[in-house]
């Protein structure tokens, strides 16, 4: 148990977002003493009101850090084995994905409701944690825009202290720093400042997020569905969009503790428990016959700016963490995906078993000039230059 929570808070994302907290807050605490003392009641409630904020932020991180967003149970399978045919089946997990879940690389589990993973939290967000991750986000933006006021004004006082001095002003706090405070300040700030930005912008793509109950990945897949359709009358109907104020008691609760169980969700009228997943078994077919194999004619270094094959290369990489593949020549490769300078596939390994492939399987991106296509016409043929992103 320990070595758990020692590996789970010894990863630069949690040890980086524990570490702006403090620096944030110790800082703002300082100065605030020098400018709005706690000795009046208004620069009491200023302190409480911050280090509120503060406490608060700190709490739902660590608490969507160690509670986690809710695993499936290794080898899982529906209640009735006759719904196995509407779900994805995980060979790493030897078992079924559950409707909106999927398996992370990174946890190598099957997460329930599967966001995306963090890694401030070095963990996924999803049904068990969303709560406590939004809440996070929310607190923080809070915290850092009264940390920025309060060491914006400090160091406007400190940085003008001595006309403060020397024309008597009444009644008005002198802040003084030092040299290393003054550093400590100006860092401060700007830590608070790069958190409302950042952290609020996450904010708001989480907010928009819940108010339609959707995560990242069914974003991807339910656009997907969406193009699948955009030259027919057929429309595919998200079925878990229950309205604004329902998606959000979906997620949201005061206590932070998740809703259901992450197996079986409400639905609205005219779909049922399997209807995203029927939509992703379809679109994983479609990308089995639109997939190509490539042969690899210069090695793939896997790194994420190969320089060696062009600066066109560096400079139009995919904007995603997926990985990058190391591949040799003459390797195969299964693509899926076109980028104009880059490619996506699954490296193909000969004489392993379909369990050891599930495990060892190799997927990512590589640069396009490091491949040739191998044209199969019985699947049909997808031009060398086709931008297409599947």
């Amino acid at each position: 148990m320990s070595l758990g929570i020692f590996k789970r808070v010894c990863h630069w994302g949690p040890l980086t977002a524990i570490g702006i907290v403090k620096l944030v807050t110790g800082s703002t605490i300082h100065c605030s003493g020098m400018w709005w003392p706690s000795t009046s009641l208004s620069g009491f409630l200023n302190t409480l009101c911050f280090m509120s904020l503060s406490g608060l932020t700190l709490f739902n991180l660590l608490s969507a850090m160690f509670h986690g967003p809710g695993y499936l149970p290794l080898r899982w399978m529906p209640k009735d084995p006759n719904d196995c045919q509407y779900l994805q089946h995980c060979g790493v997990c030897q078992g079924y994905k559950a409707p909106r879940s999927h398996h992370c690389r990174k946890c190598g589990r099957c997460v329930q409701k599967m966001d995306h993973h963090c890694p401030w939290i070095n963990n996924c967000v999803g049904w068990g944690n969303h709560a406590h991750f939004t809440y996070f986000l929310l607190f923080a933006t809070l915290g850092c825009f009264h940390a920025s006021i309060v060491l914006g004004c400090s160091l406007y006082r400190a940085l003008y202290r001595k006309n403060y001095l020397y024309y008597q002003i009444p009644n008005v706090p002198i802040v003084h720093l030092g040299l290393a405070g003054m550093v400590t300040t100006v860092l401060s700030l700007g830590f608070a400042i790069g958190v409302v930005v950042a952290v609020g912008m996450l904010l708001i793509v989480q907010i928009s997020s819940i108010l339609g109950n959707r995560t990242g990945i069914e974003d991807w897949i339910l656009e997907k569905a969406n193009h699948r359709r955009m030259n027919t009358n057929d429309k595919f109907i998200y079925p878990y969009n229950l309205g604004k104020w329902k998606n959000i008691l979906q997620v949201l609760t005061l206590s932070g503790q998740p809703v259901g169980n992450g197996i079986n969700w409400p639905v609205r009228d005219g779909c049922d428990q399997f209807t995203l997943t029927i939509e992703q078994i379809e679109q994983k077919r479609e990308k089995r016959l639109k997939s190509r194999n490539y042969k690899i004619i210069k090695p793939a270094s896997g790194y994420w700016f190969p320089i060696v094959h062009g600066i066109k290369v560096c400079s139009n990489y995919p904007c995603t963490n997926e990985p990058r593949l190391k591949l040799n020549v003459d390797d195969m490769v299964v693509v899926t995906r076109w980028r104009k300078h880059w490619l996506f596939g699954e490296k193909v390994q000969e004489n392993l078993s379909q369990e050891q492939i599930a495990v060892l399987r190799q997927r990512g991106w590589f640069p396009r000039p490091c491949a040739i296509l191998i044209t199969d016409h019985s699947n049909g043929f997808i031009p060398e230059n086709s931008k297409k992103v599947i």
